[in-house]
């Protein structure tokens, strides 16, 4: 288990600081290779953090903003994550990042026919990305699910295994089809971070943290990530 704790005072400290780190990281890695990579999560809990990095000063013009994952609803839909980072986080300083969604339409969609075809198109529209991620900002469900990774999701074990970066999910414990990053897209990712607050997030933490399981997708991302995922907790 490789993990790097940052433990903050207030979830206000924790967006503030985080932001910041995230930001530094974008910046030696534009240094470093001319560009950066950031896969975000959905989502409420983000919000604060997406308000703090907006605000981040950083060459955001050479910046690619993808999703952890996403809804499979309209862009306009209040379930989309990607309206959330476009009202959120591709403000201020951050609109000038490359927006990279999944989809850009939805038109007609039947999740039981169109699934594969809209999956197939997300990987071709990411496949001239420069992988690995440079940032990938996580998120956890208090069942344990992180990207859209739900336990015992049709799609799930394809999502854990597949080697190209989106594959879809259908969680019957929340509500629309998915499309997600994969679990071998993510653990690729140079840094990644897991926000947590509250006590009930950090006590499935500590479960995932027991062994790697796939009622508990964190847990995989917990226990097979080569390099150090940053927890960064707050009350």
């Amino acid at each position: 288990m490789n993990i790097a704790l940052h433990r903050c005072p207030d979830a206000a400290n924790l967006a503030q600081t985080l932001a910041a780190d995230i930001a530094q990281r974008l910046r030696s890695a534009v240094a470093e290779r001319g560009q950066a990579l950031l896969a975000v999560s959905g989502g409420t809990s983000p919000v604060p953090l997406f308000q703090q990095l907006s605000q981040q000063v950083l060459p955001w013009a050479q910046v690619t903003v993808l999703l952890v994952d996403e809804r499979c609803v309209p862009p306009d839909h209040p379930d989309s994550n990607s309206a959330l980072v476009r009202q959120h986080l591709l403000q201020g300083e951050a609109a000038a990042a490359r927006w990279l969604p999944f989809f850009d339409a939805l038109p007609h969609f039947d999740a039981d026919t169109d699934l594969p075809t809209l999956t197939a198109t997300a990987n071709q529209r990411l496949q001239s990305l420069a992988w690995p991620l440079d940032v990938a900002v996580l998120g956890m469900g208090e069942d344990g699910h992180t990207a859209s990774l739900f336990p015992h999701a049709p799609g799930l074990e394809v999502a854990l295994s597949s080697t190209d970066p989106v594959a879809w999910t259908r969680p019957g414990t929340a509500p629309h089809a998915r499309l997600t990053l994969t679990l071998p897209t993510l653990l690729a990712a140079r840094c990644l971070v897991l926000p947590l607050q509250g006590q009930v997030k950090q006590a499935v933490f500590q479960r995932a943290c027991v062994a790697p399981t796939a009622d508990l997708p964190i847990s995989l991302v917990i226990h097979r990530s080569p390099s150090p995922v940053h927890v960064w907790t707050a009350p």
